[in-house]
């Protein structure tokens, strides 16, 4: 109904535009609520814009009051990374910089380490954070004490993952049958090469693996027949009793950690030249080292030190990422070796600010404006002494929070554009339309009140609650004047309309399947058509003088009583050829099989459902009954070959008025049988599914088994 006073909407309103109808002056009031209406949106937008604007200087103030708390922060944060011995190491190796690997050796903050000792080894290397670490895990720092003296050594500290290590025995010469390490040297355009398998320390079957590699001169002969331990190379394995990653010992991988101590000529003839040796060596960083742990046999390495997954140590340039916007470290060296390191603190250079909201940020009002600040320290190596520069300039808080509004005002843009769209549609969605209908409604009650005299009920209809004197009140008065009454006799007509349709759909529908019964009917109580008059008697009973299909249902009494459904479905098949239904097979069983049903309406059930079979099954194709039984239920099985029901119709199509539009349109059929079927096996206590199976179409009708 509401659809059909919408659709006739357009045609009264236009009717309502007739010049013949005269229109009041409407007054004051009935533009108060378009004014404020109007006036909250643009205060809306103006406090939106104050707001943000508010919030801005109220984070300049408070940026400007931390400002200089800030600034000792990262002082004191910077200064405590750079004395740390991962700062020194970062302070010791300004130039290291481009691909990790191959490794260069980096310069300890310590003389020397102690390499045969696991825990301080490991303690030392993760302090100074020189271990380039790699994907799987796996670790090694390749460095060089900071004190000439200490030995002309290159260390190697690291760690991998491995299964059971297999050990070398005194008498073994064949290296390739071990677990071992392989080292290579790059230096000064010469090449050396170390291989040092692993040989047992710890006794046989203990959980913690010790031992230490013994490195010799890597020549390409896999057997050490004629080759001697280099003296000065130092080599320790300490594998862990505990699986890295689930499983158990001794077949699951553990960590490995390693120490060795590489011995280098060239540093230790430097030892004894004239003058005093530079250390670190100037060629430090051309200096490159390769490491690899290998298994028994010719496969592929455990570990790799040139894998392609490394990660890079902590470099001086991470500080970066301790100063604030404005802030600036420098780091010179006092022997001005080398030049100096300036970092600056991040920028969002990606967002760049609006130059309008940089000139509004400096204008805005704060109490205290700080000045430049600045802080000098010293941190003094074992190689050299540096001076590091800390210097802040409040006019980086301006940068940043230009970044930061930037980003900010598209927000505040967009709720300035929602607020203005949603004035925008309410404006001409709804207030223009209830400004024209206001005029129009006030000049139809204008008029209609000018026939007063002639007929006394108009205008005097109760809308006390509705009227008023702005224009929502008027609509409301005039609409309830003029509509009331056409709306009460749609309403009256419709509901009459609809429940005729119901009616005759009902009745039209049920009699029609015995009706085409009797066009071969004979009067002999013998004849098996007889039972379809039987049937168009019991649905004209009824439907008579119901207002709806399933009102009528709901109030039909069923007459349940035991039936064999064996015999009754070979009946059906034997009887369908005078419905219409040609080709329907069923196999007897041979014993009956008792249910509770009404015969007359277990046989509408059926044949609605066969009917939708005969029309949807493949041409010279059979219907086909079959008939199961359990212990408590037996389920009729009724099967046409054809094309599958949609998945999302298997449970629509038993709810009234649901058809299949492409069939039923030609045939006036109204999608009620299923509807009929599944609410007369619900008042026999059975059930009725529909389902796709290979080839078709299967519906199921499930009853309760009555006692033989």
């Amino acid at each position: 109904m509401d659809g059909r006073r919408q659709r006739q909407s357009p045609a009264l309103m236009a009717r309502l535009t007739l010049p013949r109808l005269d229109v009041p002056r409407l007054g004051l009031a009935s533009f108060r609520r378009r004014i404020l209406f109007r006036m909250v949106f643009l205060l809306l937008a103006i406090a939106t814009a104050a707001l943000a604007v508010v919030l801005l200087q109220d984070e300049k103030d408070r940026s400007y009051r931390n400002y200089q708390q800030n600034f000792r922060k990262t002082q004191a944060e910077v200064m405590a990374r750079l004395r740390h011995p991962a700062g020194l190491l970062a302070l010791l190796n300004p130039g290291v910089s481009g691909a990790v690997t191959p490794l260069r050796p980096w310069v300890l903050p310590y003389a020397a380490l102690d390499f045969d000792d696991q825990n301080k080894a490991q303690q030392a290397v993760e302090m100074a954070g020189c271990s380039v670490r790699y994907t799987d895990g796996s670790a090694v720092c390749a460095a060089v004490g900071n004190n000439a003296y200490s030995g002309g050594y290159i260390y190697l500290v690291g760690s991998f993952r491995a299964g059971d290590l297999i050990a070398r025995e005194p008498t073994d010469l064949d290296v390739e049958s071990v677990h071992r390490a392989r080292i290579r040297l790059d230096m000064r355009g010469t090449t050396t090469a170390w291989v040092a398998p692993f040989e047992r320390q710890s006794l046989r079957g203990e959980p913690l693996v010790r031992g230490r590699l013994t490195g010799f001169v890597e020549d390409g002969d896999p057997t050490l027949a004629d080759a001697r331990p280099v003296r000065d190379f130092r080599g320790f394995l300490w594998q862990s009793a505990t699986c890295s990653a689930g499983g158990e010992l001794p077949d699951c991988l553990r960590r490995v950690f390693y120490s060795i101590r590489l011995p280098v000529e060239a540093f230790r003839q430097a030892l004894y030249a004239q003058p005093r040796p530079e250390w670190p060596p100037a060629d430090l960083d051309r200096i490159r080292v390769h490491v690899q742990m290998l298994a028994p046999g010719n496969v592929p390495p455990l570990f790799d030190s040139n894998a392609s997954d490394a990660i890079p140590p902590p470099s001086l340039e991470d500080l970066s990422q301790a100063l604030l916007p404005g802030e600036t470290l420098t780091i010179t060296r006092q022997d001005s070796k080398g030049a100096p390191l300036v970092l600056k603190g991040r920028e969002d250079n990606a967002a760049r600010s609006s130059p309008l909201i940089l000139q509004l940020i400096d204008r805005l009002p704060v109490a205290n404006r700080p000045p430049p600040l600045e802080a000098i320290e010293v941190i003094t190596t074992p190689v050299a002494s540096f001076d590091v520069r800390l210097s802040g300039d409040a006019r980086g808080i301006d940068r940043g929070l230009g970044v930061i509004a930037t980003r900010m005002s598209w927000y505040v843009a967009a709720m300035l554009g929602a607020i203005g769209l949603a004035w925008l549609v309410i404006e001409v969605g709804l207030i223009r339309r209830i400004t024209v209908l206001t005029r129009r409604a006030a000049a139809v009650s204008h008029n209609m009140q000018k026939d007063a005299p002639g007929d006394a009920r108009i205008g005097q209809l109760d809308v006390s609650d509705l009227r008023g004197s702005d224009e929502l009140g008027i609509l409301a008065g005039s609409l309830s004047d003029l509509l009331q009454r056409v709306k009460d006799d749609q309403q009256r007509e419709q509901l009459r309309a609809q429940r005729e349709r119901d009616t005759l759909q009902a009745v039209g529908h049920e009699i029609l399947s015995p009706l085409q019964s009797l066009m071969v009917l004979h009067p002999d109580a013998g004849d098996p058509a007889h039972r379809y008059v039987q049937r168009m008697q019991q649905a004209v009973r009824v439907l008579y003088g119901q207002a709806s299909p399933s009102e009528a249902l709901e109030a039909a009494q069923l007459e349940l009583a035991p039936l064999d459904l064996d015999a009754f479905l070979r009946e059906v098949a034997d009887n369908a050829h005078f419905a219409g239904l040609a080709d329907v097979r069923y196999a007897s069983g041979e014993q009956p099989v008792m249910v509770r049903a009404d015969a007359f309406s277990l046989e509408d059930v059926v044949t609605h459902i066969l009917r939708n079979a005969d029309r949807h099954r493949s041409p010279g194709t059979p219907i086909t009954l079959s008939l199961e039984t359990s212990d408590t239920h037996a389920t009729v099985g009724i099967h046409n070959a054809g094309a599958a029901i949609e998945e999302t119709r298997l449970e629509r199509i038993f709810d009234y008025g649901v058809s299949d539009a492409a069939t039923d349109e030609a045939t006036e059929r109204r999608g009620q049988g299923l509807f009929v079927a599944r609410t007369y096996l619900a008042k026999m206590g059975g059930t009725v599914r529909a389902r796709n199976v290979e080839g078709g179409v299967r519906f199921d009708i499930t009853l309760p088994r009555a006692a033989a």
